[in-house]
């Protein structure tokens, strides 16, 4: 039974914290690897929901606490549900399928000339990942250490180009329809390629080790969205079309087994988006960013039913420079550090049901 703990427990997906920074997808298996000890033909299905809000703004890894004080910051309120399915092909081999929905608001002065404040405001269906895992050894043989791999792919199935309407901007300080700012629209209008890797280990008796991260690699350079930065500065016309940015994540801790039922765990993880690409160009407008943050969370299993809560903490924020930002610092001579706001935690809650075989039962 503790083994089945530590399979919900774990189930937490690898989604970004940050809320300008880095957005709320990550890969196609969306961290959940080892809930995916799937017998052949045997069926799983997940709920997971995620929110968070952000409004500390970092240049590099030093607040800027004069955003607040000021009341000039950027507050995003980011609530998105991953609904996900995944198959036993064999033993060892699964699919699995995950379907985003997303809710943001944004709120901002500098959005809306920088005299009132207003809110802009997206939902919708974001990019949908479908993928592939293998555990390097069978299960059923190996129940206190295993390894599995996973590669998938993220289809542009999200609004790229999501639009509300922005208030003092027009030609006469009339209100505008514009698209929405990159850290919430739904989608990124590009394909993505991901990889996956997913590790436990027994220590000793109910101690476990574990550990999985992902990259997302979006080989496509820009969407075509029109920020409009360059409206706010000229300096910013480089900036003036949003980038397809690539996606990372990692965590490892430990879990521990306080009853039949429940499992406590406590890890460290470490996600963000990169200042240049994997594959392709890393021009457009982007805000790269990485979190690292102290992750605890409790987990519960009767028969069939999983339920998870992680709320990984903020430790430490950093926003560095961007390919724009180097660029517009060489062709001026001075110095150019872009800022993005991010949050202090995230709440992610999860409820795992496994379709038994034959309503088979634990």
């Amino acid at each position: 039974m503790l083994f089945s703990i530590f399979l919900t427990a774990v189930a937490s997906s690898l989604n970004g914290q940050g809320c300008v920074a880095i957005r709320q997808m990550g890969s196609c298996q969306g961290g959940r690897l080892s809930s995916n000890i799937l017998t052949k033909g045997n069926w799983q299905a997940n709920v997971n929901y995620r929110y968070f809000k952000s409004f500390r703004h970092f240049k590099g890894t030093e607040e800027q606490a004069d955003r607040v004080a000021n009341n000039t910051e950027v507050i995003n309120h980011a609530h998105a549900w991953d609904f996900n399915l995944s198959y036993g092909l064999t033993n060892r081999l699964f699919a699995s399928m995950t379907l985003p929905y997303v809710i943001n608001v944004r709120s901002s002065l500098y959005e809306h000339g920088r005299t009132e404040r207003h809110t802009t405001f997206s939902r919708g269906l974001a990019d949908v990942r479908v993928g592939a895992g293998y555990w390097l050894r069978n299960p059923d043989k190996s129940p206190e250490s295993n390894i599995a791999l996973g590669l998938g792919v993220k289809l542009p199935t999200g609004n790229y180009n999501a639009s509300d309407i922005f208030y003092n901007v027009g030609p006469n300080g009339d209100p505008q329809v514009r698209p929405v700012d990159q850290s919430i629209q739904p989608g990124d209008g590009g394909f993505g390629i991901s990889a996956d890797v997913q590790f436990y280990q027994k220590i000793s008796g109910k101690l476990f080790l574990f550990g999985n991260a992902f990259y997302l690699a979006n080989p496509k350079e820009t969407n075509g969205t029109r920020t409009f930065r360059e409206t706010l500065n000229a300096i910013l016309q480089n900036e003036a079309i949003t980038s397809v940015p690539d996606q990372f994540g990692a965590r490892a801790g430990v879990i521990y087994g306080l009853s039949e039922s429940f499992s406590a765990a406590m890890a460290a993880r470490y996600e963000g988006v990169p200042v240049e690409d994997l594959i392709g160009g890393s021009l457009g407008f982007r805000r790269p960013g990485t979190v690292l943050s102290v992750e605890p969370g409790i987990s519960y299993m009767k028969n069939n039913i999983g339920i998870n809560l992680n709320v990984p903490i903020a430790l430490r924020r950093e926003r560095p420079q961007s390919v724009t930002d180097k660029l517009t610092e060489q062709a001026t001579g001075q110095p150019r550090n872009g800022d993005a706001a991010f949050a202090d935690y995230l709440i992610n809650f999860g409820i795992t049901y496994r379709f038994k075989k034959g309503m088979e039962h634990h």
